[in-house]
């Protein structure tokens, strides 16, 4: 059996949650069936995706704004990446970001190939869009466009236009990634010797880029309402600016969590290349933030045997089963979660039982293996005429 090309795109250079996802996606498709192509920037991505064996074009996807330079890089780009599967005889293009979606549509026309539209998050732009009637337009050419629409949660698939082209795929992780045996009490007691904590003190914490959505700031103030309920307990915030924004967030981040009541309980770890020694140093994980189109950590989390604390919006219901593997609290009610969180310090025996159901939820419902094997069920049907 010859394997088929599959011209993935991807603008980023460096690792978000979609980057992780694709370059797992990457990773396990069936490379008797499948051969990987990428399009993406030098950077970190193309330099993982290629350790990964996978064939990498470098190419640069500027942002587009509208001016008449954009449309010329929107025609100069969407062809280079025509030109690109045509040499590698692609068989189809996956376009893995809403910027790489603009270029690698075109690019499908013009190649006369199919798309797959992979959609991870809930609208065109980054923040939500003031014009939400732009935004369902976009929406509408790019599924006009794409031969499929592959999003990652019902909540993002409910926030598409209704078509009989779209399917939900749960990001899903490589288990055997997040090893048991990894020692939890040794990456605890190293977390507790750097930040200074008690070695024997509950370690609350959370993962994201310090962005504003990703909830440092909810956090810091439910950490705040535990001061007094929960003395003994620390905070852990792992997180850094990997695309380089570089705002006064972190800033703000750092002078509140210098307050009375949390100086000194709070560290902050800065972007981890792997966050799995946090992970396993956690005795909880919680996800403040705002609603996300999936939120990969909380499966990472679960996966380590972590109970986890969150809001009840996004996708985040998907992947929570409340009462089961965590707890899910009504949103932006930072008392709520400061309340969940102190009776989970307080139960270890019920926070231990829903951090074993968490790892067995991800066994059975978020396995890379199963995310592909759905993937490779679209490539099928897609160029089989199915």
């Amino acid at each position: 059996m010859t394997p088929r090309p599959i011209l993935f795109v991807d603008h980023a250079d460096a690792l978000g949650g979609a980057e992780r996802s694709l370059l797992l996606l990457m990773t396990f498709l069936d490379r008797r069936r499948w051969q990987p192509h990428l399009i993406a920037p030098p950077g970190q991505l193309a330099s993982e995706a290629g350790a990964a064996g996978c064939r990498v074009h470098p190419q640069a996807l500027p942002r587009l704004r509208g001016s008449s330079r954009s449309l010329l890089n929107l025609g100069r780009n969407a062809r280079l990446i025509a030109s690109t599967a045509c040499d590698v005889g692609a068989a189809l293009i996956h376009s893995n970001t809403v910027r790489a979606t603009a270029y690698a549509s075109l690019a499908a026309r013009l190649a006369s190939l199919p798309l797959v539209w992979h959609m991870r998050d809930f609208w065109l732009s980054e923040a939500e869009p003031e014009a939400k009637w732009a935004d369902l337009l976009g929406k509408r050419a790019f599924t006009a466009l794409a031969a499929r629409v592959v999003a990652n949660s019902h909540a993002v698939s409910q926030r598409l236009p209704a078509s009989s082209k779209a399917r939900v795929l749960h990001n899903g992780i490589d288990l055997s990634h997040f090893d048991l045996t990894r020692n939890s009490a040794a990456n605890k007691a190293e977390i507790c010797k750097t930040a200074g904590f008690p070695v024997d003190a509950p370690l609350v914490g959370m993962i994201g880029r310090t962005r504003p959505w990703k909830g440092q700031e909810a956090f810091l103030r439910m950490a705040a309402g535990l001061s007094e309920a929960e003395p003994a307990c620390r905070f852990l915030i792992v997180g850094g600016d990997p695309f380089g924004v570089r705002d006064d967030y972190e800033a703000r981040l750092l002078e509140l969590g210098s307050r009375p009541g949390l100086a000194g309980r709070v560290h902050w770890t800065g972007q981890l290349a792997d966050v799995r020694p946090a992970l396993a140093g956690m005795d909880l994980f919680v996800h403040p933030g705002a609603p996300e189109p999936f939120g990969l950590v909380n499966i990472e989390a679960m996966a380590m045997e972590k109970p986890v604390v969150a809001f009840a919006h996004g996708a985040l219901p998907e992947i929570v089963l409340h009462e089961d593997t965590g707890l899910l609290v009504p949103p932006g009610d930072t008392s709520a979660l400061a309340g969940a969180v102190s009776r989970l310090c307080r139960d270890p025996i019920l926070a231990q039982r829903m951090g074993q159901a968490g790892r067995q939820r991800v066994a059975n419902h978020f396995r890379i293996e199963r995310t592909v094997s759905g993937l490779e069920t679209i490539y099928h049907q897609l160029l089989e005429g199915k």
